[in-house]
């Protein structure tokens, strides 16, 4: 026998009038796109003639959201005990305020990439869905993220925006940037312009920016030398390294565009041991916009990336996912900051 509706409105009452499964009727009035535009239509005119209203309270149980997003930070290797590159700690404040506008609660915590973390929150429903950070090589952290798509997960994660991507990504135009920057350092009439950044897939961010430099080398009808591109992890150690290299080798440059701010300020230093004047006789340019970078000697020209629209996105993007809702675009714009170790 069918269920005739009651004197107080139920998502069954609504299942039973709309001729479908209470379950529809939940996911259709969440919005989700799995159900059609005609059936999300129908089921919220029932609910309006009806005056029903969304029990919040017995939604989340049912549902078993924790109203808790868990933020994992992956360890690095760092000059200091933080083990965190610095460029994600200034993004946490920006992450912490938007779910705080949501009322939701954030768990944060810290992950070395060889523990078990990619199962731990999922099994536990400690928290509803998790935002990314830091990864190292990529082609080690990818089979993770496929077992998270697997066991339906839901996540965002921080890196590099590609149409092959596993799960939701969210990113700064690399490309666009790198061609900023080498566009910039071109304009000044520089043209051997070594890349200090490890490009290649196991860090596809490093990639993409230098993929814009060899863009705007292109534009600007010159040729990047092979001999200019330095493997270098975003460390002031693995800048300084790789500079010294570029020296004793005895190669010809004239700008460094360096894959982060902790990679320029160590070529900085190799730079300034070695008696090269900055700007005048190498142009440098960092990427991240770190505070650090306006205290160097001479400041630093970098590439600044949206961090309030990172936190901003990163949490839209998840909970557009954990709702069943289409995300948002997921590319921000950088811009490019000039300071005097290019324009001195």
């Amino acid at each position: 026998m069918g269920r005739k509706p009651s004197s107080k409105p139920t998502s069954f009452d609504i299942a039973y009038l709309a001729g479908v499964s209470q379950p529809t009727v939940s996911r259709a009035l969440r919005g989700s796109k799995s159900v059609s535009l005609a059936t999300r239509q129908r089921i919220e005119a029932i609910a309006r003639e009806l005056n029903y209203q969304v029990d919040k309270n017995a939604s989340s149980l049912r549902s078993q959201r924790s109203n808790t997003i868990a933020l994992l930070f992956f360890e690095e290797q760092t000059p200091d005990d933080s083990k965190i590159n610095p460029f994600f700690l200034a993004m946490l404040g920006a992450i912490t305020r938007q779910c705080a506008n949501r009322g939701l609660d954030l768990l944060i915590s810290f992950q070395r990439m060889e523990d078990d973390w990619h199962t731990r929150y999922q099994d536990s429903h400690r928290a509803d869905g998790l935002i990314l950070l830091g990864y190292g090589d990529y082609t080690l952290y990818e089979s993770r993220l496929t077992q998270l798509v697997g066991q339906g997960t839901h996540f965002v994660r921080w890196g590099s925006v590609r149409d092959d991507n596993v799960g939701a990504t969210v990113g700064s135009d690399n490309f666009g940037a790198g061609r900023l920057a080498g566009a910039h350092l071109i304009g000044l009439g520089r043209k051997r312009i070594a890349f200090l950044g490890q490009a290649d897939e196991h860090y596809p961010e490093f990639a993409d920016r230098y993929r814009g430099l060899c863009a705007a080398l292109a534009e600007a009808g010159e040729m990047p030398d092979p001999a200019l591109l330095r493997g270098a992890l975003s460390h002031e150690d693995e800048g300084y390294a790789a500079t010294q290299a570029m020296l004793a080798e005895g190669l010809s440059f004239d700008a460094i565009f360096a894959a982060s701010d902790l990679i320029a300020i160590g070529a900085m230093r190799a730079l300034a041991e070695a008696g090269k004047a900055i700007p005048g006789d190498v142009a440098v340019v960092g990427f991240d916009d770190l505070p650090a970078a306006s205290m160097t000697n001479p400041p630093l020209t970098t590439v600044m990336q949206d961090l309030k629209g990172a936190g901003e996105l990163l949490l839209e993007t998840l909970v557009a996912l954990i709702e069943d809702r289409d995300p948002p675009p997921r590319t921000l714009p950088a811009r490019l900051i000039v300071r005097r170790s290019t324009a001195g």
